[in-house]
């Protein structure tokens, strides 16, 4: 082989090495098990892969039968974010509810057995937890992904996660570097902007991350945000400043630094995937993300030309490249080398997801048991991070327990009178989810609280500042053990 051969076949192999990619379908494509035989190190998994534990271990199994060390990597937040339970709902609470219980043991252990199941799965890389601190009550993107808007009780509950799913031989993730919680834009449809000084950023959205290196997290996800504090020209993932600087230097991390999701517009709309990967490896990312929205071949073979051109021109140094297909190999060779702690004994195991729910609950006023409820859910639209196809809410809970349960879901539009129509003389149960952000949802709650003061009220979004009618219950999550250990409440149980 000549040297120029050589060269050429290193800067591939190391170009395709930091690429994350997605792909379509619930066995692996033919061009991607080609892709990693030569050299593509990770590949990302989205709900749209998996239909049940059984089948996304034998997908795995078909990439391990091509490199034994590839990194599976997953969004599985558990609450609102799943992808393990994408179309039942997960059997874990999410971040808020965590939080709001706020016992570092509790997440520990369900995070442990969260990881416990994706590594059952062959799942080794979890792109969580969410260490953002949410402190804009009106984010539309994290909410109750976060712990809470208490600097301190996210970071003692994110090192607290990131300790229990590396138990379990699962990478923790950390995101979205360096704090998505003050954003009032989703960076899914644009490039969110935070103007916090540098003396707000270091007591409030960089604690959690420094909770989390000191914790032993294997990797950190950037954020797409523009911080001028920080770089006043470059959004977090492209900027050296903030990844080389701020996270490698200031904070002393070496682990891998991976991308948010590189077709998000807030980075595709701006700088085009080809030239904003080129960026974010230059500014000192490892891996890029990519596949959410571009699952194909084509999107893999266009990123890895576009790097190994970059070096050829000169606008991305080798050595670089070199560097960050060299940690994500690093990652992948301690997947193989980890040890999972055994699992914990009995129930405190299987259980777990719905005990932390209940524990999560706020219930005002004094509920009693009702015989034949009918349930409302006023369904705003979710974010793209949710998704709609994850069911939520309580009425498939609630008619479990109580089988004369009637219900019906009211979109953007809905009013009180069109509720009260439809369920008679029934006492009525409101499911809202972020009521705070939505006027039209307020507005028909308040109506239908002040025409039935009897009315159930269920928030399954962040908690409301006033709670509303005769019972409150917030739940801190819409995930399906929360939904549960709402129903358990009305129902009596």
């Amino acid at each position: 082989m000549t040297v120029l051969a050589h060269q050429t076949d290193t800067l591939t192999r190391d170009a395709l090495a930091v690429l994350q990619p997605g792909f379509e379908g619930t066995t692996a494509p033919a061009w991607l098990l080609r892709r990693v035989g030569e050299g593509l190190t990770a590949v990302g998994l989205f709900g749209r892969n998996i239909t049940s534990p059984d089948q996304l271990a034998a997908l795995t199994a078909q990439l391990r039968a091509e490199r034994d060390d590839v990194l599976v990597a997953i969004d599985e937040e558990g609450g609102d974010v799943t992808r393990l339970e994408v179309r039942g709902g997960s059997s874990f609470p999410g971040n808020l509810a965590l939080g709001a219980v706020d016992d570092t043991g509790l997440t520990r252990d369900v995070a442990r057995e969260l990881g416990r199941r994706l590594a059952e799965c062959g799942v080794n890389l979890n792109w969580a937890p969410s260490a953002d601190v949410n402190s804009n009550p009106d984010n539309p993107v994290i909410g109750v992904r976060s712990f809470g808007a208490d600097t301190h009780l996210a970071a003692r509950h994110t090192a607290a996660y990131v300790e229990g799913l590396q138990a379990a031989g699962v990478a923790a993730c950390t995101k979205h570097f360096p704090g998505h919680g003050d954003t009032s834009v989703d960076s899914h449809h644009a490039l969110p902007r935070i103007d916090a000084d540098l003396d707000t950023l270091q007591a409030r959205e960089l604690i959690p991350f420094k909770a989390a290196i000191e914790a032993g997290t294997k990797a950190v996800m950037s954020a797409h945000i523009l911080v001028p504090a920080l770089d006043p020209t470059r959004p977090a993932t492209l900027s050296p400043q903030i990844l080389t600087a701020l996270l490698r230097k200031e904070l002393g991390y070496e682990g891998l630094i991976v991308t948010d999701g590189m077709e998000m517009n807030a980075i595709a709309g701006t700088y085009g995937i080809e030239r904003g990967s080129v960026l974010a490896i230059a500014a000192g990312a490892d891996a890029i993300c990519v596949g959410g929205g571009l699952a194909d071949e084509a999107t893999v073979l266009r990123l890895r030309d576009a790097l190994v051109a970059a070096v050829r021109e000169g606008a991305l140094p080798e050595e670089r490249l070199a560097d960050a297909a060299a940690r994500v190999r690093e990652l992948a060779a301690w997947t193989l080398r980890a040890r999972p702690d055994a699992r914990p004994e009995g129930s405190r195991a299987s259980g777990i997801g719905l005990t932390a729910a209940r524990r999560a609950l706020a219930v005002t006023g004094s509920p009693r048991p009702l015989a034949a409820p009918y349930v409302a859910t006023l369904t705003p639209v979710a974010n793209i991070a949710v998704g709609d196809e994850t069911p939520w809410g309580v009425a498939d809970e609630l008619t479990a327990l109580v089988p004369a349960t009637t219900s019906g879901r009211y979109p953007e539009g809905a009013r009180a009178a069109d509720i009260l129509a439809a369920a008679g003389d029934r006492t009525v149960v409101a499911v809202v989810r972020d009521a705070h952000r939505h006027p039209w949802m307020t507005e028909a709650l308040d109506a239908l609280v002040a025409a039935r003061p009897d009315t159930v009220v269920v928030e399954m979004g962040l908690p409301m500042a006033a709670p509303r009618g005769a019972v409150y219950i917030a739940t801190h999550g819409a995930s399906r053990v929360c939904g549960r250990a709402a129903a358990e409440v009305i129902a009596g149980a």
